[in-house]
């Protein structure tokens, strides 16, 4: 009976393999890029993505001590933000950012795509939070960006802000509020490792610059995180998308790179953690990364569908099809042998006959 239903999940996995090439290749990078920390974003604006209503963002620019961070931090949170309205479909109303200096957008006369900030304060913080439990429901995606310096006393971690500065457990019990099953919360600053354990929980994505509070250097990440978001040379699988683990991974390589050709010792090694378990990892592994994988910032399933809401049904079933086979894998060790068969089984079979429905509603 094993073996029956190991060839029926290889026949299943090779159906949903065939049905998932949903782009086409790139061409491989001759070398990975790495982008100049201190280039300014292109002002050619490229056509605005459709926007998801469902996705929400909070980014917050840290105080930077002296004006070359508060700059530079105030910079790659409106990087990122241009990123988020312009290219990965996020909608300018559901994107709170916060900075040092407060700056205007659309209304003091810039591009639509440009978010107007507000100072980076708790209070500001706790009010954008409060804003998006207002307008988010159970399948909304909310992606938490913190950009600045952080500090740890060997018994809590902290993201400094002006004024009274927020721990780890203040945005965990933030996050907590929220009515989505879905987050990614970043924190690129120093110390950021100690985020990790009071933030980890079921469905949420927590990546961090650094593995322990004790790193506590000025950490670079940030600029090669948010360059590998809308950078094709992260599209590991080259599938025409860049994933929230290809980002990760992409991130974490050009900053080893950095170090060595430095000749420096590094001072920061990132973390990831995607299973809830409170332990993050420096690469996908024990459990970790099997979510992260599946998980993209971008709106191209709104582009897909187009405005058919049987197609949009359809790709949000394939969406949480795949993310069940990646939680059935992050439990194999866990489960007995054939009950992981015969559920591995049940749920590719129901992934290649999603796809297939899929592709046949395409083609009308």
């Amino acid at each position: 009976m094993r073996f029956a239903r190991k060839t029926i999940s290889l026949i299943a996995l090779s159906l949903v393999l065939c049905a998932c090439a949903r782009a086409q290749r790139q061409p491989e990078s001759a070398q990975t890029k790495q982008p100049d920390p201190q280039a300014k974003p292109q002002t050619e604006k490229k056509p605005a993505r459709p926007s998801d209503p469902n996705k929400f963002a909070l980014i917050v620019a840290g105080v930077g001590g002296e004006e070359s961070y508060t700059k530079k931090f105030t910079a790659q949170a409106m990087r990122l933000s241009e990123a988020l309205t312009s290219e990965l479909g996020f909608a300018v109303k559901n994107v709170h950012l916060l900075t040092e200096v407060a700056a205007g957008g659309a209304d003091d006369g810039g591009h639509d795509t440009e978010v107007t900030s507000k100072r980076a304060t708790a209070e500001e913080v706790r009010n954008a939070f409060a804003a998006i439990k207002s307008a988010a429901n159970a399948d909304s995606f909310v992606l938490v960006v913190l950009i600045g310096h952080g500090s740890f006393d060997n018994q809590q971690a902290k993201f400094n802000l002006i004024g009274p500065d927020l721990g780890a457990k203040d945005y965990a019990a933030l996050l907590g509020t929220l009515p989505n099953k879905r987050s990614v919360f970043v924190n690129c600053s120093s110390s950021s490792g100690e985020f990790i354990k009071p933030l980890s929980a079921p469905g949420r994505i927590i990546i961090t610059a650094t593995r322990s509070g004790n790193e506590q250097n000025a950490t670079i990440f940030a600029d090669h995180f948010i360059a590998a978001l809308t950078d094709s040379a992260a599209d590991g699988d080259k599938n025409g998308r860049v994933s929230v683990l290809e980002a990760f991974n992409y991130a974490t390589k050009v900053v080893a790179d950095w170090y060595k050709q430095k000749n420096r010792l590094a001072t920061e090694h990132a973390l990831l953690d995607d299973n809830g378990d409170g332990t993050g990892h420096e690469e996908a592994n024990a459990g970790d990364g099997n979510l992260a994988k599946i998980v993209y910032l971008d709106s191209k399933t709104i582009e897909e569908a187009g405005n058919d809401a049987e197609l949009m049904r359809l790709i949000a079933q394939r969406q949480k099809l795949e993310e069940d086979v990646e939680k059935l894998k992050a439990r194999k060790s866990d489960m007995k042998p054939d009950d992981y068969d015969a559920e591995l089984e049940r749920l590719l079979v129901d992934l290649a006959k999603t796809n297939q429905e899929i592709k046949a509603k395409q083609k009308k």
